[in-house]
């Protein structure tokens, strides 16, 4: 399946494009063929073998005859004539958010700038600054941008990490003599970015185990390999990835796994709490003197100090130990609790999927119900909607949804939040929705706090979508006041999004538990656009789970008639206190 393959020649036709100052019709369209390309769910030979490669969505005529000769020769020419002449290191520059193209072309054509070094260079000077266009504030944006990116690298991202230990705990459990496995550290606490992949396991014989750990099928190194531990680098979609491995005996595994998911700070308020109790804990296990009492489970290790067990995503030393041994532990949501997903895009905006295939996905996981939530008519990148054709598609789902038993898509927008607070569309649009998602994409240091501000004194918003605007690898995000945005929230029973996309993970555990002592609701959506979005749910649970919400935090936790009848009450009451705050 080479769809990856060809996404990513087209990506760097796009990058190479970019630098030499090409029109952004052009890389906008080898962009979007490269997205679409990649999120495939049928090989796209089968589809070329067909000839329906001018049937998917954003190939053309000339795309389509690009991925033709690929495959067919294995080379692509225009990917040729795209990167002849540019240094390499300019590509890995568009790599920096706050950093585009065109002021990448400018460096290099005026300053000659080729590498990372000669961009931190002409920083460090203030000959980048001093390029027509340019000046202190941009160049300081790009300063960020640089330490993003360099922070990024040493980090890696919660999706690109489950992704690739899932791979190689499925492959291990066909090892002869393999019993028991898990990842450990700080991808199971599900932690944004993490530094490591580690895997423990039990066997019958450690030699054997590491051996066949060595041989996955995606490994380029070897870089270890003992009777009880050994280390791969593998392949990953941002380079080589490194994963360990390590064998511990039967009798030790509940314990080792304890030790090694950690944080090292809940390690050691669990030690503290053994030697009160003349106890000593390790990774080998739980002693009282030389006699072990505990080890083989997590919940016995935890058991013979007194607690029940602790989560792994609550590992962090906030308190959770205090709340274990009173008994006050929280009932933190799951996966299983979740009903549905409050933020989808559909082909009728710039999504893949049609609403019949959403359905077909969300039915598959075994939700109630998913809120249809397109861009609107000031997102002209997105394909946003305009009123007519919102109105189309609000009469599209109403016949959908005749054919649908115990499933039921909700009618919703996410609606731009324009420079001045207003809505991108007016309210007798709004109210014949179920579910409006009000956001911000353009203008994110423009009076950011103020405008969702007045964006949730209408009293149609259902929820704010991913309120800090971040990408994780990319931009810090708005400049907004978010302790002042949860608060104003609180006061006019407005919701707020939980985003659910790898990337995006906005609002973070610790806002989350902010609005959680506030009481502001929960909404989790993936923002999917893609073949298997859904799925990203998990992510955003675990984040929630990191903030310590139960189900009553959520609104993806509510059944279908459940959560109908909430919307409709919540709007009413949203009026009440909206006039009621003046």
């Amino acid at each position: 399946m080479k769809n990856k393959e060809i996404a990513a020649i087209f990506n760097r036709i796009a990058d190479a494009l970019e630098i030499k100052g090409e029109s952004g019709f052009r890389v906008l369209a080898y962009r979007k063929a490269a997205r679409v390309i990649e999120e495939l769910p049928q090989p796209i030979e089968e589809i070329a073998a067909e000839k329906k490669l001018d049937d998917i969505p954003g190939v053309g005529k000339g795309i389509a005859q690009k991925i033709d000769e690929y495959l067919r020769t294995g080379g692509m020419k225009k990917l040729d004539e795209a990167l002849a002449g540019i240094p390499e290191g300019l590509l890995e520059l568009l790599n920096i958010p706050n950093l585009g193209g065109k002021t990448i072309h400018l460096a290099y054509k005026e300053l000659g700038v080729k590498n990372l070094e000669d961009l931190k260079k002409v920083i460090a000077d203030g000959s980048l600054a001093r390029l027509y266009g340019m000046g202190e504030k941009k160049v300081e944006n790009i300063k960020k941008g640089i330490d993003i990116y360099e922070h990024a690298q040493e980090r890696i991202p919660i999706a690109e990490a489950l992704t690739i230990v899932e791979a190689v705990i499925d492959y291990l459990k066909q090892s002869p003599g393999i019993k028991r496995i898990s990842p450990a550290g700080s991808l199971r606490r599900m932690r944004e970015t993490v530094g490591d992949i580690d895997i423990l396991a039990t066997g019958d014989d450690g030699v054997a185990i590491i051996e066949y750990f060595t041989h996955y099928p995606g490994v380029t190194r070897v870089l270890a390999a003992g009777s009880t531990k050994g280390s791969i680098l593998v392949e990953a979609e941002s380079g080589e990835r490194q994963v360990d491995l390590r064998i511990v005996p039967e009798d030790s595994y509940g314990a080792a796994l304890q030790y090694f998911t950690g944080s090292k700070a809940h390690n050691i308020k669990l030690r503290s709490l053994a030697k009160e109790r003349g106890l000593k804990i390790s990774e080998y296990g739980v002693f009282r003197g030389e006699e072990k009492i505990a080890g083989r489970t997590e919940e016995e290790v935890y058991e013979v100090l007194g607690l029940p067990f602790i989560p792994p995503e609550m590992r962090e030393d906030r308190g959770e130990v205090e709340l274990a041994l009173e008994k006050k532990l929280p009932q933190i949501v799951d996966l299983v609790d979740i009903k549905g997903d409050l933020h989808v895009h559909s082909q009728w905006s710039d999504g893949l999927l049609t609403l019949e295939e959403l359905v077909e996905e969300a039915q598959a996981l075994g939700y109630e119900y998913l809120a249809i939530c397109d861009h609107s008519q000031s997102v002209r990148y997105a394909n946003g909607l305009s009123p007519e054709r919102l109105e189309k598609q609000i009469a599209e789902i109403d016949r959908l949804n005749q054919s649908l038993k115990g499933f039921q898509l909700l009618k919703g927008t996410e609606v731009d939040i324009l420079a001045d607070g207003s809505l991108d569309f007016p309210d007798e649009l709004l109210e014949k929705l179920d579910f409006v998602v009000a956001a911000i994409h353009s203008g994110f240091r423009k009076n950011v706090t103020e405008r969702m501000i007045k964006a949730m004194h209408n009293p149609l918003v259902t929820t704010i979508a991913h309120p800090s605007g971040r990408l994780i690898s990319k931009r810090e995000g708005y400049e907004v006041d978010l302790d002042k945005v949860l608060a104003k929230a609180a006061q006019l029973g407005v919701a707020m999004e939980l985003n659910a996309y790898y990337d995006r993970l906005d609002l973070n555990e610790f806002y989350l538990k902010k609005a959680q002592e506030i009481g502001v609701t929960i909404t989790i959506g993936t923002d999917t656009h893609h073949w298997g979005g859904l799925k990203m749910m998990r992510f955003g649970v675990g984040v929630a789970r990191r903030a310590w919400l139960v189900k009553e935090d959520i609104l993806n936790c509510f059944s279908l008639e459940e959560l109908k009848k909430r919307l409709q009450e919540w709007r009413k009451e949203r009026r009440r206190l909206i006039g009621a705050a003046g």
